[in-house]
């Protein structure tokens, strides 16, 4: 029951329509964007957005079809992995918040190999004044933090055949950047700004080597 690797290169909305297989086998899609997009989560409208800036700064905008808060994804900036899970399979489970807790400990592994003391966070969910608007702004079950800083965030979409673990971890944190896209009062985007400042730990290590290492940590 090994795991399949692929890269894929392209717009963010065409990869999040990107359809689940039926039959379903373990996989590992890892996906870089081509020009700047601010995905939002399956439940946020696009009234949250400033869609003249978002236009202005030339960044699409489109909506994925898992939980959580907005996420800006940028060429060379942002480290994305989606991982397929089939239904029935060993690693499955049917809490939907204990499901993510193996995958996130196979981050924990990787980085380790990186010299990252990571945790992996095994609680509930962890809101903030932020956390609805913004992915990176909340602490969910299965996802990874390094000295109390978010580094892997991670959704989850299910359908009858797999799950499909959306992951995320940037190379490079601006905050005010995707506070900027969104439909805030100034002063609320200026605080915005201000508490995410240090809530994400940008990762700073060899992409090849990443890649490699966390598909080595992957229950077999």
């Amino acid at each position: 029951m090994g795991w399949s690797t692929s890269l894929h290169r392209g717009g963010a909305g065409a990869f999040h329509a990107r359809p689940l297989p039926d039959p379903a086998e373990r996989a590992l899609w890892w996906f870089e964007v081509e020009r700047p997009a601010l995905v939002l989560g399956s439940t946020q409208r696009f009234d949250v957005v400033d869609a003249a800036a978002a236009s202005a700064a030339g960044v699409e905008v489109v909506r994925r079809h898992s939980g959580g808060g907005a996420v800006l994804v940028e060429p060379a900036g942002t480290i994305w992995l989606d991982v397929v899970l089939p239904a029935g399979d060993p690693l499955w489970e049917v809490d939907v918040g204990r499901a993510f807790h193996w995958l996130g400990r196979a981050w924990v592994a990787a980085l380790a190999d990186a010299g990252l003391a990571a945790e992996v966070h095994l609680g509930p969910l962890v809101r903030s004044e932020w956390s609805r608007l913004v992915c990176f702004a909340g602490l969910g079950p299965g996802e990874v933090t390094v000295g109390g800083r978010k580094v892997v965030g991670i959704a989850q979409r299910r359908t009858r055949s797999a799950a499909r673990f959306q992951c995320a971890a940037v190379s490079r944190w601006e905050p005010a950047e995707i506070a900027g896209l969104l439909a805030l009062h100034p002063e609320d985007r200026r605080r915005l700004t201000a508490d995410l400042a240090d809530a994400v730990l940008p990762l700073s290590v060899d992409l090849a080597e990443l890649r490699s290492s966390l598909a080595s940590h992957l229950p077999s």
